[in-house]
């Protein structure tokens, strides 16, 4: 670990770049964003007076930075669904600890710094790749970008269909359908949003993919997962290991949290749409259309007689993101989805695109060919 690595990541008008003593932490960097955004390697001594992550694996940094929380007066809040301690070091300066995790930090948003210090690659790598992208956030909200809870496809033109609606109604669904289709799979589960001369670019938020199991399989990726699996590779290591142990026993069945709230998904790493399942990713588009789609069992796809617009509920906000809150002061003040003025521009452009309400059943075929025909019309 005595080499330093860097990689510089950068996506639309911002950049970020991570450093480690630690390879794999660089490579999971890499890996998690690279696929939609561009992320290239560069010698660390290259690094210079962009934002910077240096991150860590460092037990006895970690004590010294975690000793310094608790001396101070402290509170506790939620992080990535992980307690985390944090206090102010200054004025300009946020500390923090994960004692489960064995995570530190140091943030100074001021200057663009955050040091991250571990125990363990993993829970490092994971770490810098996550603040890396709440780095970048921070950046393109400053520069009039908004976050949106969208699913979203790009033809080989740019023309970008964007998907709507609750959890469980079929964004993923509708995204991955259309992708399956030869559409370029920009975002399945949200996406950066900004007004521009000719409408509404859009740009990619890249995070691990949660499919169901019965979607997974509905795909045609289920066995391919399960030989992936047996083989030795993994997906993310976020997913819960009942997702894990039922592929490996190739049951099928959905999975539930106690009392059925929350499925429990696969955890797909973006480049795994492409080499294992064989999609084409995108990496930037300009809103086209809108889908708002409801899935409902036996029912043939086509238009649905309602007809639906977006509300503040699409745009991602403070109140909206509960596992990522910006308790480091990345945003620097501005919302999570975006300041108000720049959701209502958003707002205003899509206003004028076509809007179409669906209905999808079960069955995948029936529903790849609806969706691809109506996508092409856009």
């Amino acid at each position: 670990m005595g080499t330093r690595t860097a990689v510089r990541l950068h996506a639309a008008n911002a950049s970020v770049a991570v450093h480690s003593n630690t390879p794999a932490v660089t490579d999971w960097a890499r890996r998690y964003v690279g696929p939609w955004w561009h992320a290239v390697s560069v010698p660390a001594a290259s690094v210079g007076v962009e934002p910077l992550i240096m991150a860590d694996v460092d037990p006895g940094l970690y004590e010294a930075m975690a000793g310094l929380v608790h001396a101070r007066p402290h509170e506790e809040t939620v992080y990535a669904r992980t307690p985390i301690l944090t206090a102010r070091d200054t004025d300009d300066s946020v500390i923090a600890v994960s004692p489960a995790d064995q995570l530190a930090y140091r943030s100074e948003p001021g200057i663009g710094a955050l040091i991250i210090a571990g125990c363990e690659a993993e829970p490092v790598a994971l770490a810098a790749a996550r603040l890396a992208r709440e780095m970048m956030r921070g950046q393109l909200l400053r520069d009039g970008w908004v976050v949106l809870h969208a699913s979203a496809v790009t033809a080989p033109d740019g023309r970008t269909v964007l998907a709507f609606g609750s959890k469980g109604s079929g964004k993923t669904t509708t995204a991955l359908l259309l992708a399956s289709q030869g559409w370029g799979l920009l975002a399945n589960d949200r996406v950066f949003a900004r007004p521009c001369a000719d409408g509404v670019e859009i740009s990619p938020w890249p995070s691990a993919a949660a499919i169901g199991l019965g979607l997974l399989d509905a795909l045609g990726w289920y066995d391919i997962t399960r030989k992936r699996l047996q083989a030795g590779e993994q997906l993310h290591p976020t997913q819960d290991s009942r997702v894990t142990a039922a592929l490996l026993a190739g049951d099928r069945t959905p999975l539930w949290e106690p009392g059925g709230k929350r499925e429990l998904k696969a955890q797909v790493f973006p480049d795994q749409f492409e080499t294992w399942f064989g999609l084409r990713l995108s990496t930037s588009g300009h809103a086209a259309a809108l889908l708002f789609p409801r899935i409902e069992p036996g029912a043939t796809p086509g238009i649905a007689e309602t007809t639906s617009t977006l509300t503040d509920h699409d745009f991602m906000s403070g109140a909206t993101e509960d596992r990522y809150p910006d308790i480091f002061g990345l945003a620097q003040g501005i919302d999570g989805g975006g300041r108000a003025e720049d959701r209502a521009a958003v707002a205003a452009q899509m206003a004028e695109l076509p809007h179409h309400s669906v209905v999808l059943g079960h069955d995948c075929a029936d529903n790849a060919a609806f969706l691809a025909k109506l996508a092409e019309a856009c």
